[in-house]
């Protein structure tokens, strides 16, 4: 059987698609490797509360063909069709759909920029400490799930990076009862006000900010802006963290740092799109205003491949709304409608707000200086920011290619997707576009053989 349209990813963008799609008569099957829709932003226990818009969206897709647990490691062209390549379930069994049209909703994931001691147990993501939570795990900091008065009463979580999705982290540890005692942002205030224009059109959303940092502030939280966290420590696990002031281009101010005595600490710079399944087939990209490549897209979301579209974080970081708007006007678009002009400037005025916000947040040149010579900044292959200069300063190396062949930083199980980054600007580049043939790890029976679909 052929579909109409394949939706890959069930986040806000490809629910709103697939649920859009299936209005307006298509045949739709929406593929996630995710247990239940919702993606990170609305991820829930089993058996816990559906959030309010996934549940929205969940009773538009009575239609929609949903297949849950299926990883989608390739899409190849077969004919005048789409042949989608999926590693299903937890037995890992091999599994293939075809469609006439594919949607790419794949989302994001986090930017960690390293520093002394990151790799200590109790370091963990923003992002992730967040979706340990929204999926009913326990906080990082005492391995007690949530229950009661909130997990882990009492422990002290620092929250550090850059970007609006530490204000949500902190108020999200906050009220399952951790003690937030600091939230360190590398920008400053200034950033914000060369986009103001930007910004004053988004009401709504300054709103949100404005009403999560009044609850941290409520709960004694201190607001630390142009600081970073450069240094974390313990024995066995995190004890503590040096925090530091930062000049304009995030180098550390010597003599500002102070220690901070901490349980845990949630830590991520953005997040950056998940592009492998689109650069494999040759999609065009386009540079950010904080400086991480995401898919080029029309005003009705084709990319630069016919028969392919995309929708939320791919096309750039900008949150549940934009990627709901996106996600509406290609479907409307598969299906041959012409999208109103009031869904692209829905579109246009969050993008402009989702771009002002990368731009204020983008990391500065000076942040390699916080790492000293043995601190690991691909912790799968324990390469060292020294291994790293010396392949850039004694062998040549120019990008994050050339010094993964010399010294296999990338090499490892995340394939570079924590370290690229780092590394890339480690080379003097900005990140390259994720280039691999397989989004996700395959058993070697599938890549021998793999399935076919029914025509």
């Amino acid at each position: 059987m052929t579909a109409d349209l394949a939706v890959v990813g069930a986040g806000p963008a490809g629910l709103t698609a697939a649920a859009t799609a299936a209005r307006l008569g298509l045949d739709v099957t929406l593929l996630d490797a995710a247990e239940r829709p919702g993606g990170q932003l609305y991820r829930h226990p089993a058996g816990g509360p559906v959030p309010r818009p996934v549940r929205r969206l969940v009773r538009r897709l009575d239609r929609v063909t949903h297949l849950p647990h299926h990883h989608v490691w390739t899409v190849v062209r077969d004919g005048d069709t789409w042949l989608l390549h999926a590693v299903a379930g937890p037995d890992e069994a091999p599994a293939a759909v075809r469609a006439r049209a594919v949607l790419l909703a794949t989302g994001a994931y986090e930017r960690q920029l390293p520093f002394p001691g990151w790799t200590l147990p109790g370091v963990v993501g923003a992002g992730g400490a967040q979706a340990m939570l929204k999926g009913g795990l326990a906080l990082p900091c005492t391995g007690a799930p949530p229950a009661g008065t909130g997990p882990g009463a009492g422990g002290r979580i620092v929250v550090a990076g850059s970007g609006p999705l530490l204000l949500a982290v902190a108020t999200t540890l906050a009220a399952a009862g951790a003690r937030v005692p600091v939230l360190v942002e590398a920008s400053g205030p200034a950033a914000y006000a060369r986009h103001a224009a930007a910004l004053a059109r988004n009401p709504a959303k300054l709103l949100q900010g404005a009403l999560y940092g009044g609850a941290l502030l409520h709960r004694t939280t201190r607001l630390l802006t142009r600081h970073a966290v450069t240094a974390a420590h313990g024995t066995t696990r995190l004890e503590a963290v040096t925090v530091t002031r930062l000049d304009p281009d995030w180098r550390p101010v010597p003599g500002t740092g102070r220690r901070v005595p901490c349980d845990a600490l949630a830590v991520g710079h953005g997040l950056v799109p998940q592009l492998e399944l689109a650069t494999g087939l040759g999609c065009a990209t386009r540079r950010t205003p904080d400086g991480t490549p995401a898919l080029e897209v029309d005003a009705e979301q084709r990319t630069s491949v016919p028969g392919l579209w995309a929708a939320g974080e791919t096309c750039g970081v900008g949150g549940a709304e934009l990627a709901a708007a996106e996600g509406e006007i290609a479907a409307l678009s598969v299906a041959g409608r012409r999208p109103p002009a009031a869904a692209a400037r829905r579109r246009a005025r969050l993008r402009a707000f989702a771009d002002a916000l990368a731009a204020a947040h983008r990391p500065g040149p000076g942040w390699t200086d916080w790492l000293d010579g043995v601190t690991e900044v691909c912790r799968c292959e324990e390469v060292t920011a020294a291994r790293i200069r010396a392949a850039v300063t004694d062998l040549g190396a120019r990008d994050a290619r050339s010094v993964k062949l010399l010294t296999r930083a990338g090499m490892g199980w995340c394939q570079g997707r924590t370290c690229g980054p780092a590394v890339a600007r480690l080379a003097g580049r900005d990140p390259a576009p994720d280039r691999r043939p397989l989004s996700c790890p395959v058993p070697l029976s599938q890549l021998a053989q793999p399935p076919g679909a029914e025509k």
